[in-house]
């Protein structure tokens, strides 16, 4: 099987790297504009053909998938369009599926066209931190072009599974209206609210220095990549105009509650949440991932922190952050302690109780 990448970034070069371990025998070739990157790769034997322009090495691949920013996407299928065969399906990886859908359309390329969107990602981007891994037990949405593609994507859904991704087929506009909302929208609400606090400060930041987990918890998103989300908002914008003109209705909503002094409005709207929040499975896919971190009691003296780090390094269990807290306004917990996966978090709170620390873990 002959497989081509344009563009080798982070979630590329997973799925290429996917591609490897479970098709050895697979021939890869992959353009990216940047050499550093491509020698890379096809140093670690991901790549077997890297090129720097688009040529005749993608003809006969049966599946092309475009890793490129969302808006530089639609950019490529006419390049690639010379080397598309009849059994080829061209396909992208980006969070906006409508308008490249659009593109693919004008182009007469609706019959090789499948938007792909992995729901997966990191804090960090580039190819060098890449992983096969990444796309394990995410979900990846498939939005064929039209009902006549139904063999062609149910062979991509096959083949997406056979990366041990879980693939959902989904329309390209149902696609861009739910991860308008799930997605898109939480990162405008924690940006904002990051720069309102920004702005509300006081002189000597105390808002700053005492913000509590909740505020870090909810805005830890904002800490994404602003180019990539310029890109994401202003592809799907006409969605995220909806979604916020009807969020701003629910904030109203809230206001007028607490103007009111409605107390029972005020109880059913946290209880309606929480209930809700509570049913959401605990899965982490997406850009920015679940943290895995236990919160432990520990008395004020010299050499605790290093007690405690010592106990879980002899039992080989790699920390990847500890500090106090010193807002624990709704946290429980004098130490955090964060960990690389949920295995190691399990281990961490069962070795500590073993040496009669008190340890809490978060939902």
């Amino acid at each position: 099987m002959k497989i081509g990448f344009i563009g080798l970034g982070l979630i590329g070069g997973s799925i290429a790297k996917a591609i490897r371990l479970y098709y050895p025998d697979s021939e890869i070739v992959a353009f990216d504009k940047n050499r550093e990157t491509l020698a890379l790769a096809t140093a670690e034997s991901v790549v077997d053909t890297a090129v720097t322009v688009i040529d005749d090495n993608f003809r006969d691949c049966s599946y092309i998938f475009l890793c490129t920013p969302v808006i530089h996407n639609s950019a490529y299928l006419s390049q690639v369009k010379p080397f598309l065969s009849e059994n080829t399906v061209l396909t992208d990886v980006g969070s906006v599926k409508t308008p490249i859908h659009e593109d693919a359309a004008k182009l007469g390329l609706d019959t090789f066209f499948i938007g792909g969107h992995p729901m997966t990602g990191s804090e960090k981007s580039g190819y060098a931190n890449s992983k096969a891994v990444l796309i394990e037990n995410a979900y990846y949405i498939i939005s064929p072009s039209s009902d006549a593609q139904k063999k062609k994507a149910s062979e991509y859904a096959s083949f997406v599974q056979s990366l041990k991704a879980l693939p959902v087929v989904l329309d390209c506009r149902t696609h861009d209206y739910i991860t308008g909302t799930i997605s898109h929208l939480p990162h405008v609400i924690a940006s904002g609210l990051v720069n309102f606090v920004k702005d509300h400060d006081t002189k000597d930041e105390l808002m700053k220095l005492l913000a509590a987990g909740g505020f870090k918890d909810i805005t830890r998103i904002a800490s994404s990549s602003p180019t990539m989300w310029e890109h994401i908002l202003l592809s799907n914008r006409e969605n995220l105009s909806s979604i916020l003109e009807s969020y701003i209705e629910t904030l109203k909503e809230a206001k007028k509650m607490i103007d009111e002094g409605n107390a029972q409005e005020i109880y059913r709207f946290f209880d309606s949440s929480r209930n809700y929040r509570n049913s959401v499975p605990e899965i982490s896919a997406g850009p920015i991932k679940k943290m895995f971190a236990v919160y432990c009691d520990i008395i004020d003296e010299a050499g605790v922190v290093a007690t405690i780090a010592t106990i879980l390094a002899s039992n080989n269990i790699s920390i990847k952050n500890i500090g106090i807290v010193h807002n624990r306004e709704f946290e429980e917990g004098v130490l955090r302690i964060e960990f690389y996966d949920e295995a190691a978090q399990k281990n961490a709170a069962q070795v500590l109780r073993k040496h009669r620390y008190t340890v809490y873990e978060r939902a």
